[in-house]
């Protein structure tokens, strides 16, 4: 059976277990150039020593307007690749897999005096009212999401992940709640994210998998549900998704729909994902729980598990968790700590 030491393989994706560090701001870029620094280096190679089979880079931008905040990494230069391959092949080194999160916040950047967004709405009261992008406009950024893909795979990666979920500029012009424009990114809100899709699609090599991050359903009042996520998911993965990240929310303040945040509380979205489309799914959401996630992965309702916060409380969370889990001890820890096992 399946578990979290079990390896995992899909196109040119060869991962020694089944557990992803998900995408975690740090919010330590240097100033506003986006890059990235030391503290980033050892966050993400401390967890590849750690023992995960995939680490997600965060949330990277495709442009400085579209950071959460001015101490967000962006990719929107060939000078960043240097330092992001960097990181990449420290990771690698240490037996890790890694893919880089992109991404363009949209009307929730905070920092940024005037955001942009499918409408000329603001994401909350405490936030600024962005100004609705033109139809030009969107389809530039089209490219600007394909461009950094591209810088991504100079840098090294072994996948790419999009996110189009937690209210950020694709979950924006995909949502209902937040896209009611007239132009043909309104009539059609799959549009931008089916285009960023394929662009990005086109600058990868063959056999690299693309992970699109959705939110399966919105706790808004009004939002839409797993009936709505699905039917998009599948011109996604039709358009070139490979894998899908299942997490939900994020889009506006939380209705009667929101649930509690218990162990596992949406990993009936990743199974429903799995289910409907037929294709690899990773689950997230209080999965710190080495037995939960354990649990997740042997009941078939996913592929792979994220674990987010555990990560950051444990940077050997990876080891620790299968050697519970399993039993096993001296041979899955890096030589020189094996004394330790």
């Amino acid at each position: 059976m399946v578990g979290l030491e079990t390896p995992f393989e899909h196109k040119g994706l060869k991962l020694r277990n089944r557990i992803v560090m998900p995408p975690m701001c740090q919010y330590s870029a240097h100033g506003q150039d986006g890059m990235p620094t030391e503290w980033h280096y050892v966050h993400y190679v401390s967890r590849a020593v750690g023992g995960t089979g995939l680490i997600i880079i965060e949330m990277t931008n495709v442009e400085p307007a579209g950071r959460i905040s001015n101490r967000c990494l962006g990719l929107w230069s060939d000078d960043h690749v240097p330092a992001f391959r960097r990181i990449i092949r420290a990771c690698q080194e240490h037996g890790a897999k890694v893919a880089i999160q992109i991404a363009h916040a949209g009307r929730k950047a905070e920092d940024e005096p005037v955001p942009v967004g499918p409408m000329a709405e603001a994401y909350s009261e405490r936030y600024r009212t962005p100004r609705a992008l033109m139809t030009e406009e969107v389809k530039g950024l089209v490219v600007k999401f394909a461009e950094a893909a591209r810088r991504a795979v100079e840098a090294g990666v072994d996948a790419v992940e999009l996110h189009g979920a937690h209210g950020y500029l694709i979950h924006q012009f995909l949502s209902p709640y937040s896209n009611r424009r007239d132009d043909e990114y309104g009539r059609d809100r799959v549009l931008f994210a089916e285009e960023v899709v394929r662009a990005v699609k086109a600058v990868l090599p063959p056999d690299m998998p693309l992970i699109f991050r959705l939110s399966a359903v919105e706790y808004v009042d009004g939002g839409y549900d797993i009936d709505y996520s699905i039917d998009f998911g599948k011109r996604l993965q039709a358009a070139g998704v490979d894998i899908f990240d299942i997490s939900s929310g994020g889009e506006g303040k939380p209705g009667k729909r929101k649930p509690s945040d218990t162990p596992g509380f949406q990993v009936p979205y990743a199974r429903a994902f799995k289910e409907a489309l037929g294709v690899p799914v990773i689950a997230v959401g209080r999965l710190d729980n080495p037995q939960v996630a354990h649990m997740v992965l042997r009941n078939g309702d996913a592929d792979l598990v994220g674990v987010a916060r555990g990560m950051l409380y444990d940077p050997y969370w990876s080891l620790h968790a299968i050697r519970e889990t399993t039993g096993l001890s001296k041979e899955i820890a890096p030589k020189q700590y094996e004394r330790g096992f």
